[in-house]
């Protein structure tokens, strides 16, 4: 069904030429999803596809596509299709179940659910397989029905409706004489009624080409239902903006189901109106080279993990089907669908968790993943705790007036959009600080993008910042999309800025000034909005007078530093760390670590620290693996050895000195001695003996 009333001339070139790449955008959303999905014409022939429909067939889509409903059915049921389809046609739905032949003539019982005239003279049948539980675009849902029909309609610049079809009336409830010539703030409720969140959805679909996101509509009859959302700008030939396509689907059961599950204990916050994001990642295809922290904690990995690249979505499809998942995701990548799937992830432990996944592909950045996790139950699944997101400070552990201070900076500075540069020694926490800024900010639910600058061989840094043409040189066998253009929209932190090659300097000062950029043998200038975050451990003043950093560069960096002062000099963040990190491995080694004796405590408070707060880190690991009851064994006696060579003295005369010293504070008792120096007692007797200390003295 279509209906239209007169037209401006945009209204017209719409008419005339939106129905066209309506039909594509929606036949690339049909053909993304997992579960069975076909597109049929008036002759019950199939006009498209899924790629599940495939899988479920046994057969290529293009062997699908121009054949009849008929020729893959049972015999003995074909007679009973004609009638069916008359009464379908008439009624414009319809759900049943009918007998498919696949490919190797096994026979199997599907029940459907069919849409009619979703476009002019298309059909949907969303299909499942009675023999078998499909996971598919809307979960493991065990109606058909679910969220298969599709709202599609068109409007123009002013958005105003011009074209409206028969799936938006299912979903919205107007007939198309109600609503052509209206605008469709009326789908929104009365305080965002063409205000600034409809705008924005809009600009961004102007600027990027599609926008998809989910978020409450108002039915004809005040009902709200939640909806996943994808709109597309409609340019004519000459760039021209005409208007926009728009396909709506009905995800009210899923979103339902995502906030019971939430409120169970499964992650995380969600702010009114916005879709229930509990983690993102993004990769190039399988590969995944950013995540958030909620997503590491579900699938078990640390950062260390993903940035050694241990971090992909594996290839569980079967051989003979894999083909099928690239076209689809080709075909993602190509209009930028927003299409929930389920797939599934095998933890680092092994066990295997299924996610509800979003392809949010942008224009700017074609190859990024938001995951939506939607915990589905069955085996090797569990619930995740909520203290896995934390609050704005995750991680920074301390009550020092130095540390107040500097996240009385970050609260200030994250809300804007300010380049910030983070300056301080290794191990300070400068990456912790950094990742604050981005929660703190509008940006907390978009890309946070790291590259460690030290660590990417020079020749190599530029192609990781700006990304390659395929054919740029020698081995660039395919595109690669850069980091500037991962954290389009995000944060993007460049770890040891100071590292950056002096050639390099000015390219990286022109993408920030101008806030675009070319990729290694592109032509093609390509726009990008970033939030910057610098850090780095060495002293750019230094630099900047022995020629080894730009000035302009320098200062176009340095908009709001923030020093990180080093250990020593906040010893009062020592005790909170210490115990922070004990609980931390304690849990993860499956140990029961309780309490810190006093005089551990002390040394380590006594201690400078040379490698800051990672230093401690990885001493309290150390304790902890040593440690065999509820009390923190910790090796002391390396703090001492250093604090040896660091004052120049001979290390038999610091050992011999401190280990005096405890024999004389436990009364000469080896044992206990040997709990306190946190060395075993065999090894304390061995040392003892070596440096000519007896027992018998105390």
């Amino acid at each position: 069904m279509h209906s239209a009333a007169s037209q401006p001339p945009s209204g017209q070139w719409l008419l005339d030429n939106g129905l066209k790449q309506l039909e594509l955008l929606f036949r690339a959303i049909v053909y993304q999803p997992a579960e069975p999905i076909l597109i049929a014409d008036n002759d019950r022939n199939y006009q498209d596809a899924s790629c599940g429909a495939a899988k479920l067939f046994g057969l290529p889509r293009d062997k699908i596509i121009g054949r009849r409903i008929d020729d893959f059915a049972e015999p003995s049921f074909r007679p009973e299709i004609g009638q069916l389809w008359r009464t379908f046609l008439e009624r414009g739905e319809q759900q049943g179940t009918f007998r498919l032949v696949g490919s190797n003539g096994s026979v199997r019982e599907l029940e459907y659910m069919a849409k009619g005239n979703v476009l002019p003279v298309r059909h949907v049948l969303a299909l499942r397989d009675k023999s078998k539980q499909l996971h598919g675009v809307v979960g493991a849902g065990k109606d058909p029905e679910r969220v298969h029909d599709y709202a599609l309609y068109l409007f123009d610049t002013d958005g105003r409706v011009v074209a409206w079809y028969s799936g938006a009336e299912r979903i919205y409830g107007y007939q198309g004489k109600e609503i052509i010539g209206r605008s469709i703030s009326c789908f929104y409720s009365g305080e965002d009624a063409f205000g600034i969140k409809l705008q924005e959805e809009l600009k961004r679909a102007v600027t990027q080409g599609h926008f998809g996101n989910e978020r409450w509509h108002i039915k004809k009859d005040a009902a709200r239902f939640w909806a996943n959302v994808l709109t597309m700008a409609l340019r004519s030939e000459s760039g021209e903006l005409q208007g926009f396509a728009r396909v709506v689907r009905d995800f009210s059961e899923r979103h339902s189901a995502e906030e019971k599950s939430r409120h169970g204990g499964v992650l995380l916050r969600q702010r009114a109106e916005e879709s229930t994001v509990a983690g993102f990642v993004l990769g190039e295809f399988d590969h995944i080279t950013e995540a958030n922290d909620a997503f590491l904690h579900m699938v078990g990995y640390n950062r260390e993990d993903l940035i050694a690249g241990h971090l992909y979505w594996p290839d569980l499809t079967p051989p003979e089907y894999s083909h099928m998942d690239e076209e689809a995701q080709e075909e993602c990548l190509r209009y930028g669908i927003c299409t929930p799937f389920e797939k599934e992830y095998i933890r680092k432990d092994g066990t295997r968790i299924t996610v509800l996944a979003t392809v949010a592909v942008l224009h700017l950045s074609p190859f990024r993943w938001i995951t939506i996790v939607q915990i589905t139950g069955g085996e090797g699944t569990e619930k995740i705790s909520n203290e896995a997101e934390g609050d704005n400070f995750e991680e920074i552990v301390g009550r020092s007036a130095a540390l107040k201070r500097i996240l009385e900076q970050v609260e200030t500075v994250a809300p804007t959009d300010a380049t910030v540069l983070i300056l301080g020694e290794t191990g300070t926490g400068k990456e912790l600080i950094a990742r604050a800024v981005h929660r703190m900010s509008p940006r907390r639910d978009l890309p946070f993008i790291t590259l460690n600058c030290a660590a990417i061989p020079t020749g190599l840094l530029e192609s990781e910042l700006f990304g390659y043409e395929r054919g740029a040189f020698t081995g660039a066998l395919r595109q690669k999309i850069g980091r500037f253009e991962m954290a389009h929209r995000g944060t993007l932190l460049l770890d040891e800025v100071g590292d950056i090659p002096l050639e390099l300097q000015p390219k990286l000062l022109r993408a920030l000034q101008e806030k675009s950029f070319e990729r290694l043998g592109g032509t093609r200038t390509i726009p990008i909005d970033v939030r910057l975050v610098a850090a780095t451990n060495r002293n750019l003043t230094q630099m900047l007078g022995d020629k080894l950093f730009r000035s302009d560069l320098y200062y176009r960096l340095k908009v709001f530093p923030v020093t990180i002062p080093p250990l020593r000099d906040r010893p009062d963040d020592i005790p909170a760390l210490a115990e922070f990190f004990t609980r931390k491995y304690a849990r993860k080694m499956s140990k029961r670590v309780e309490t810190i004796p006093p005089e551990t405590m002390r040394a380590l408070v006594r201690w400078s620290w040379p490698g800051n707060v990672r230093e401690l880190e990885n001493f309290i690991e150390r304790s902890v693996i040593l440690s065999e009851g509820p009390a923190l064994r910790a090796p002391l006696i390396e703090l001492r050895t250093e604090q040896a060579e660091a004052a120049g003295g001979t290390l038999a005369e610091m050992e011999r000195e401190y280990i005096v010293h405890v024999l004389q504070e436990t009364g000469g008792v080896i044992s206990a001695a040997a709990t306190r120096l946190g060395v075993p007692r065999t090894t304390l007797n061995a040392i003892m003996q070596k440096l000519g200390i007896s027992r018998k003295d105390f």
